[in-house]
Parts: C-alpha cells; sequence; structure tokens
C-alpha cells in the first residue's frame, strides 16, 4: 500500500501462508483500465449502498478509467482508511458487487474489489491528508485491529493524540492473524497498521491491559478509551479426547500459518473442519489448497442453515472439501496422546440422535465453532457492560458505553462481523469521540 513493510514489526520469513496464491491477483494498469471502463456510473449507485462505509464507488472507478490512481485511492481513503484490506478480505459477492445493476442483469458485476485494490496498492502512498491542527486531547485504544485503526487514524487526522494499546507484537488484529492468506498476507496488514501510524498515531506493542497498564491508569493518562479488543480464543471441543494432540482451534491454526514458522501439513493426509461459519470454510479449503489429500467439513446441520456465506461453500467445494453434514462428533479417538479418529453420529436439527455413523480417521482436527468472548477484560472498565451473549453494550450511532468516556466497535460488539464493519463503527466512533473533546476546544485552553 505504501511501498511494503518495515523492519519495525518481525515475521519468520519462512511461513505457511507463502504457501497459497491470492484469490484474486492484483491488476495491472491495462487491466484496471479495461474493467474501469465498463462501469455505467449509476446515479444513487447501489454498490455504494451496500457498502457499511459508503466509499463513493464510481467515483474512484471513474477516477481510474481517467488514469487518476491518486485521486480514485483518495476517493476509497477518504471513506475507509482500511480501503486497501477492505479491497481483498470484503466478502464484495455480497456486498458491493453483490448489489452492482450488472448482477441484476444476469451478467458479470463489475469486479470492484480488484479495482478497489489497484487503486490503493498504486495510488494510496501518494494521497495528501488534511490534519488539523493538535488539540493537546489524548485518546487510548485497546487492540490494534481494524476498529481500532481506524478510529485512531480518523483522531490523528482530526488533531488528537491517538496511543493504540496491543498485546500481541505485531498489529492488524484479524488481518494480520485470521483472515486467510489466500485474500490478504501477515505483510499486507502490518503494512497497513504502518500507514495508519503514518498520520500520527502511535502503536505500544507488547502491552497487556490488566498486567502492563491498568484500565485505571488508561483513564487517567488519556481523555478518552476506545475498546477495538476483538473476540477471544477458540472454543473447545467439548468431547472426550477433545484437548489431545492434532486437535486445534481454527483461529489458532489461522495464525500459525499466517505469522508462525512451525505449522506443518507435511504429515497430514487427512483433516476434519467442525464448524459450518466462514472460518471453517477458511479453514478447510487453506488444507486443500495446502494439499492435504482429504478435508472434510463437519457441520451439525443441514447445508441451508450453514452460517458461512455459500460463494464460499462453493469454493470449498471447488477445492475438493468433502462437505458432511447432520453430523456430529461424539469422541476423539487417541492413541498415545494424538488423535486418530472421530466417532461420529447423526444430528437433528443440531442435536445427537443416538446413530452411529462411523469412525473416521484423520491426522489432524480444525475446531471452528466459534471464540469466547473477553468479558473480563471488558468489565474491567468502570461503567462498561456486556449482554447476554458477551458483546459489549454500546449506543450504535456512536460506539459509546455506559461511561460516557469510554466507546467502542468491531467484534467486541457486533459478534465478529467482517473488517469493514469494524472500519465503520471506529470511524463512527472517532467523530462521537471528538465530538465529546471538541467543546473545550484546544486542551491547552480548556
Amino acid at each position: 500500500m505504501t511501498g511494503g513493510m518495515s523492519n519495525k514489526y518481525q515475521l519468520p520469513r519462512v511461513r505457511l501462508e507463502n504457501d497459497l496464491v491470492a484469490k484474486y491477483p492484483a491488476y495491472d494498469a491495462g487491466e484496471a483500465l479495461s474493467e474501469a471502463a465498463r462501469c455505467l456510473y449509476c446515479y444513487d449507485a447501489p454498490c455504494t449502498v451496500a457498502c457499511p462505509t459508503s466509499i463513493d464507488i464510481p467515483e474512484f472507478i471513474r477516477r481510474i478509467a481517467t488514469e487518476n490512481v491518486v485521486g480514485a485511492a483518495d476517493t476509497i481513503l477518504t471513506a475507509n482508511l482500511l480501503g486497501a484490506s477492505c479491497a481483498r478480505v470484503c466478502p464484495v459477492e455480497v456486498l458491493c458487487e453483490g448489489s452492482c445493476v450488472y448482477t441484476g442483469w444476469g451478467r458479470k458485476p463489475i469486479e470492484i474489489g480488484r479495482l478497489q485494490r489497484y487503486a490503493t496498492d498504486n495510488g494510496a502512498g501518494d494521497v495528501s491528508f488534511d490534519k488539523q491542527p493538535p488539540t493537546g486531547f489524548s485518546v487510548g485504544l485497546v487492540g490494534a485491529g481494524p476498529a481500532s485503526l481506524a478510529c485512531a487514524g480518523r483522531l490523528a487526522l482530526l488533531g488528537h493524540g491517538a496511543v493504540i494499546y496491543e498485546k500481541s507484537d505485531i498489529p492488524g488484529g484479524l488481518n494480520a492473524t485470521g483472515i486467510a492468506p489466500y485474500k490478504m498476507q501477515a505483510p499486507g496488514a502490518i503494512e497497513e497498521a504502518e500507514f495508519v501510524e503514518s498520520l500520527g498515531v502511535s502503536i505500544e506493542t507488547g502491552v497487556a491491559i490488566g498486567e502492563d497498564i491498568t484500565p485505571e491508569e488508561l483513564l487517567e493518562k488519556h481523555d478518552a478509551i476506545f475498546l477495538g479488543v476483538g473476540l477471544g480464543g477458540d472454543s473447545s471441543l467439548e468431547v472426550r479426547g477433545g484437548d489431545a494432540d492434532g486437535v486445534i482451534g481454527a483461529v489458532e491454526w489461522i495464525r500459525g500459518l499466517k505469522t508462525g514458522d512451525t505449522m506443518s501439513v507435511h504429515h497430514v493426509k487427512s483433516a476434519a473442519v467442525i464448524g459450518g461459519g466462514n472460518t471453517a470454510l477458511d479453514a478447510a479449503r487453506e488444507l486443500a489448497q495446502l494439499g492435504v489429500e482429504e478435508v472434510r467439513l463437519l457441520y451439525r446441520r443441514t447445508v441451508d442453515r450453514m452460517p458461512g456465506y455459500s460463494h464460499e461453500l462453493a469454493g470449498a467445494r471447488r477445492d475438493s472439501v468433502i462437505v458432511v453434514t447432520d453430523t456430529l462428533v461424539e469422541e476423539v479417538v487417541v492413541e498415545d496422546g494424538k488423535a486418530v479418529a472421530l466417532k461420529l453420529v447423526r444430528a437433528d436439527n443440531g442435536q445427537p440422535t443416538g446413530e452411529n455413523t462411523g469412525i473416521l480417521p484423520v491426522d489432524l482436527v480444525v475446531v471452528a465453532t466459534g471464540q469466547a468472548r473477553m468479558r473480563d477484560l471488558i468489565e474491567s472498565f468502570p461503567s462498561v457492560e456486556v449482554d447476554g451473549k458477551g458483546h459489549i453494550v454500546t449506543d450504535p450511532a456512536s460506539g459509546v458505553t455506559g461511561n460516557r468516556l469510554i466507546f467502542a466497535g468491531g467484534d467486541a460488539c457486533n459478534g465478529g462481523k467482517e473488517v469493514v464493519n469494524a472500519v465503520d463503527e471506529g470511524q463512527r466512533a472517532a467523530r462521537a469521540i471528538h465530538e465529546l473533546l471538541i467543546p473545550g476546544k484546544q486542551k491547552e485552553s480548556a
């Protein structure tokens, strides 16, 4: 996006994600011009309406068509500071491209995601941002995922100090550690975080809230707080043998192949992924694309009940993933501490019927049945509440919590929507924080 990742944040040189090819290769200039020329530049464009961050899609495409790539990037980043990653990871099939008028006519939609990637890859580095004079106010942001990055970047452009505290050694949140590598690799996410830093944001990695700094200390140090803490660890497989070697959570699996140097599938001939959401589909597709001979997706309900996107399911089937529905794991068969097979039972509407359906030999089991909530961390902040599902309770319009100085957005609030939703919530919170702080004008004169 800005010319490559610096040496500030380090990743292992050899990572399993390097063995996966991009889902949609980057356009060259000729391809971008040709595709942009197809756009009808619709009035009240349905693609823009479908975008959670309301990017003026016809305008940025028109600018590409007139070879104004910097202008196209400016249009994108004005609406969405993380437009580079959203170009890669957004489910365009159900958002902008799914709403393209060509789709309604049974024709191929404009490839908006690839055009957005072309613009941000080739023009973002030369975009000039209007930055307001320093206000003297400071905002602390917890977590360096998309919600916090978007919020912090907007705050910095509005003249406020913005400091992000991240427990991990690298920023980017799930963009860096959880997005399927064939959509976006970890260096791209880190490069985007460095772009946000270039706007005047400070990112402090290796800082754990409650250990290295307390919520009370954050509130004393900053004039407002934003919580973009995301979700917690993988849900466990609550059956006999569910903690055996060879059983791993999907988020941990994806993090390992994206940012680690010890993950390998050389020993894996048969793998099972448990779950039916997009994370499960991503994990299954990754395994298949990495050359695992047999990959099965085990889901407890019928295929029409799968929460994952239909286009991702179709992609998994193209990758030769075997989809097994109405099935539950009753037990993980363990030998010498390692998972070697799964005992399966028939399920009816997600519940076991008692009917055994066989034993499935496996070398690896990836569990993608959800993630825990960060309830303890969230509730350590005064007057911040969670609902029955563990989501932070906020005002949807502003992101403010029960504490007027604490705002929140992203997966910790919405339960795990798209990156673009987190960006939208972060940017809306930034505007609300600005409105909270500006009555005092510059802090020094307050």
